[in-house]
């Protein structure tokens, strides 16, 4: 294949990928990745890359797909056998282009990784089977879980970074009109009643299986109490709308339970006073999800009892229910995904805010270095697991790492660092591929001058003794002659890597003139800060992730006055 046409191939498939932006680095990566040979002349090529990415970005995606077919068919074809690979399960009764799913998140709080597990489930499938994904805010408990406006937009943001094509957006607030006009339809019908008993008195009798003497009373009189809700009369506890279920049924919370209740002064962020009737989660839902033509559902196993419930309202309309498919809860081990317990540290100040890094919300995981990819493959490699499931943080580190190892350059970061003079060398100019297995993107120049210092980090000091030899990484072999806390003395031993190799001399990095830079590590509950100093020269921006050799992966979190702040990924 001609070297154009193997450009346009990975450009127009990146593209393809990534909501039509193709990425030049990626399609270099793909086109010396097929033919090795071409290595060589990478310099020549990646003039031309940028000129067919810069013109692949100019079409429509419509456009992009029909040249994909056109100059690489079998595309469609790796990109069907990969998601039968992927390790989902058919789904049942799951019609190509009929299929129609959510994910229903409460923008009470930040999207995190146990959300996710649904909302990935949901997308997933939608696009495995070119249905149609829709977004529902469940918005309807401003008292409780009260929704923040700030929690729409970063949800919509967090599936967006997470490459999910939204089809639609609904928010429960705004579809009260219909869930009051459904509530009165089950009321005329004998479905539904409106409860005004105590609520203490309500559970004692549903616990006993004894109706509520407001049961039975005639449709008139339940429509009136209906009226009393809607304007006014009855104030916040008085009148609950019930759904008529089984009062004998095994489990006493599906007994008649409480589909629209009152909310004085709501002040909800959307709506504000306008409302006072407030449906509950599974008449909202339940409505919603035949409304929109919702086919199948994701839901924790934690949930099954809102299945139940909420058939009682579909048996009575004669809507056939959607198909729903249970998990289990995903956690990630030694990682708070709680709202409340979030929130709870956010206010007392044991965290920074909904994106601290010791945190596993979806802001938090990106502000690490976590790629979307990632999260995507770690939740369908767990699959549909009905039992809960814990991960630890190796597993999504293992993927991550995958993913980031061939697009991180590297660069030397000196934690803790402590001048090293080392008598004998001559000036050297260390330079340093970018990457070892992409000379292509260029090359780092570490500078050494007789009579400055190169600093060596605190973390080496055990390898620091006089008479050991180490090897500074790219430069040269020296001999520790003295080492204290405040200075290091070395002298030159010799430059070639096969004499350390030989000898079995550990290896440490350094650096001369470094810029400032901190790293924040997450450990568990602690976040701790290593100072040290960054090669000077490193081209680092916000939001790149890089590899410090010998220390990690991190993403660039902060470029200001000079100084740089990283946050600790992984190893």
């Amino acid at each position: 294949m001609e070297v154009e046409e193997l450009i346009w191939k990975y450009a127009l498939a990146n593209a393809y990928a990534h909501k039509g932006r193709a990425n030049p680095k990626a399609v270099i990566g793909k086109v010396l990745g097929e033919n090795p040979g071409l290595r060589p002349k990478a310099r020549e090529i990646i003039p031309l890359v940028n000129e067919i990415v810069e013109r692949v970005n100019s079409l429509s995606p419509e456009e992009q797909g029909a040249k994909l077919r056109e100059v690489y068919p079998e595309f469609f074809e790796e990109k069907k056998g990969k998601e039968e690979r992927r390790g989902l399960p058919p789904l049942p009764k799951a019609q190509r282009g009929k299929v129609v799913t959510r994910f229903a998140p409460n923008p009470d709080g930040a999207f995190h990784l146990g959300n996710a597990r649904a909302a990935v489930l949901s997308h997933e499938y939608a696009r495995m089977y070119d249905g149609k994904f829709i977004l529902r805010f469940d918005d309807t408990d401003p008292k409780v879980k009260r929704p923040e406006p700030i929690f729409y937009e970063w949800i919509k943001e967090d599936l967006d970074w997470l490459n999910f094509r939204i089809d639609e957006i609904h928010a429960a607030s705004d579809r009260l009109e219909l869930y009051y006009s459904y509530a009165e339809k089950l009321i005329r019908m004998g479905k539904a009643y409106v409860c005004t008993c105590p609520p203490e008195r309500f559970r004692e009798l549903r616990d006993r299986g004894i109706a509520c003497p407001h049961r039975e009373e005639p449709v008139e009189v339940q429509l009136e109490r209906w009226r009393k809700m809607l304007n006014g009369e009855y104030r916040e506890g008085e009148a609950v709308v019930r759904i008529k279920t089984d009062l004998k049924h095994p489990n006493p919370a599906v007994r008649d339970w409480p589909a629209l209740r009152i909310i004085d002064n709501p002040n909800h962020p959307r709506t504000g006073n306008r409302y006072r009737v407030w449906p509950l989660y599974n008449f909202a839902s339940a409505i919603d999800d035949h409304e929109l033509g919702v086919t199948h559902i994701f839901r924790g196993q934690e949930h099954a009892e809102n299945e139940t419930k909420q058939r009682y309202i579909y048996d009575y309309f004669g809507w056939e229910y959607p198909v729903t498919v249970h998990h289990g809860r995903l956690s990630i081990e030694g990682v708070i995904l709680s709202k409340s317990k979030t929130r709870k540290g956010i206010k007392e100040g044991k965290y920074l805010g909904w994106d601290d890094p010791r945190l596993g919300t979806i802001r938090a995981l990106r502000r690490r270095g976590i790629r979307p990819e990632a999260i995507r493959e770690l939740i369908i490699e767990v699959g549909l697991k009905r039992s809960d499931t814990t991960v630890s943080w190796d597993n999504l580190a293992a993927i991550n790492r995958k993913i980031i190892e061939p697009i991180a350059n590297r660069y030397f970061f000196v934690a803790d660092p402590i001048p090293m003079y080392i008598e004998g060398a001559e000036e050297f100019t260390a330079e340093i591929p970018l990457h070892p297995d992409y000379p292509e993107r260029g090359t780092r120049r570490l500078k050494f001058e007789p009579g400055k210092p190169v600093y060596v980090s605190k973390d080496d000091m055990g390898l620091f003794k006089p008479g050991n030899f180490v090897r500074l990484k790219d430069l040269f072999n020296v001999e520790v002659v003295e080492a204290g806390e405040e200075a290091i003395k070395a002298r030159f031993h010799s430059v070639e890597y096969e004499v350390a190799k030989e000898k079995r001399w550990r290896m440490v990095h350094w650096v001369t003139e470094g810029k400032p830079c901190e790293v924040w590590v997450p450990e568990g509950e602690e976040l701790l800060v290593r100072e040290g100093l960054l090669e000077s020269d490193a081209d680092v921006k916000v939001d790149d992730v890089v590899q410090f050799e010998r220390f990690g992966f991190v993403r660039i979190d902060e470029v200001k006055d000079g100084k740089v702040r990283a946050i600790f990924a992984h190893r």
